[in-house]
């Protein structure tokens, strides 16, 4: 096993910091505290490759691996710790993956570009407010009628939707509806990407709403509802009922990507902490990081974060076998347990950190100037549940390890 990074990947990684040392780390406070994300850095953003690195170049993307894009959104991460700049781009990286590999030529051609120079916004709307991660459960239900689709339903808790249908020209998500029956299962899902807003035109009837989150303030997350709204066949994704299939594949790439993106803003509080406890000095001038109950506990969470990235890694290497060098020893499948850890294992230690780097920090953490807060908050979106909650992903590991008829009920 080779643990070193290509000088590609190594070079690749610094151009990213150096742009977002640049671009970004100047301007996320305010990003943070006005709650958008503006489009000139978006456009910046697609200028540079950023939103479609492992898209096929014939549609407008970088075509890099996967690894790549991983690097990417940890580094971006980093330089905006509140992570909405990073989930957007890992958003707009992951869903249209799925797309480059499974939509038709037509969807590509529309879709990908216009991402790319960052005029679209693409993610994904699943949820719904009966069940996040009740994937077959869902209501939202699409009538087929001589070779149109007309979709009904309402989603909750989707992120992009002020982007979607009033900041940028349009974009859509990958959207996830019951077609045939409403019976409960997985067997009669269909998605589509779905287009609500083309070049700054509805194409049907939508309401939307904008939440108020407590963190992650400069992507946007609502709701919206349709009725009946026409969608062409082409752009159905994948089969007629085999869906479910499809939305699993892309929960996998997006999860690592959320992995990588925890990572990265983790990574910016430890050192903040560590910057914190070299220089705090107290009783007759002792420093904070010569007390063994800071330095012990600082190897702990160095570990720990270590061994999520790890654990990312290795997720991010084995998309890169199964998608883009097609390895016949992996299939789909084989990511469940790895991308699991990773999603699990993340947020989690992310979480931990930020506390403890906060009570290092002390009076001073309860600061807006400190702005540790403002990553804590940002990561806690992923730890409460985003892109499947914690306890999905135990079931997940469990599942695939021990068998799934040994953990029925």
């Amino acid at each position: 096993m080779d643990f070193e990074f290509s000088q590609d990947e190594i070079l690749f990684r610094k151009s990213v910091s150096e742009f977002a040392e640049r671009y970004i780390e100047p301007r996320w406070v305010e990003i943070d505290d006005k709650g958008v994300i503006p489009r000139d850095l978006i456009a910046k953003m697609g200028e540079y490759g950023l939103l479609t690195i492992p898209i096929s170049e014939e549609y407008g993307g970088l075509g890099e691996s996967f690894m790549k894009t991983v690097l990417a959104i940890e580094e971006l991460a980093y330089h905006d710790p509140a992570v909405a700049i990073a989930v957007y781009v890992l958003l707009n990286n992951g869903w249209p993956y799925l797309i480059n590999l499974y939509a038709s030529h037509d969807v590509k051609s529309e879709v990908l570009p216009r991402v790319s120079k960052g005029r679209y916004f693409f993610g994904i709307a699943s949820t719904e407010s009966h069940g996040g991660s009740d994937v077959a459960g869902i209501k939202t239900y699409a009538r087929r009628d001589d070779g149109q689709w007309y979709i009904t339903g309402e989603k909750i808790y989707i992120s992009g939707v002020r982007e979607v249908l009033e900041q940028l020209d349009g974009g859509g998500w990958f959207l996830v509806a019951k077609s045939g029956s409403l019976d409960y299962g997985h067997k009669n899902i269909t998605t589509f990407a779905f287009i609500p807003r083309r070049d700054g035109k509805l194409l049907g009837e939508v309401e939307w709403s904008i939440f108020e989150e407590i963190g992650r303030g400069g992507l946007s997350t609502g709701t919206f509802k349709i009725e009946d709204f026409p969608v062409e066949d082409k752009f159905r994704v994948g089969d007629e009922g085999k869906g479910f299939y499809l939305l699993m594949e892309g929960f996998n790439i997006a999860r690592v990507l959320v992995a990588a993106a925890c990572i990265g803003s983790a990574r910016w509080a430890l050192e903040e902490g560590v910057e914190w406890i070299k220089n705090r000095k107290l009783f007759n001038g002792r420093r904070l990081s010569s007390f063994q109950g800071i330095y012990m506990r600082f190897s702990e969470l160095y570990t720990e974060l270590e061994s999520a990235r790890l654990f990312t890694y290795r997720a991010a290497w084995m998309i890169d076998k199964i998608y883009r060098d097609r390895d016949p020893n992996y299939n789909p499948k084989d990511l469940n347990i790895p991308v699991a850890l990773a999603k699990y294992k993340a947020p989690e230690v992310a979480s931990r950190i930020y506390e403890e780097v906060m009570k290092w920090l002390g009076a001073y953490s309860y600061m807006k100037e400190s702005k540790v807060y403002r990553g804590w908050l940002g990561i806690l979106s992923y730890l409460v549940g985003a892109e499947g909650g914690q306890n999905i992903m135990k079931i997940i590991i469990a599942r695939d390890y021990i068998g799934r008829d040994y953990i029925r009920g």
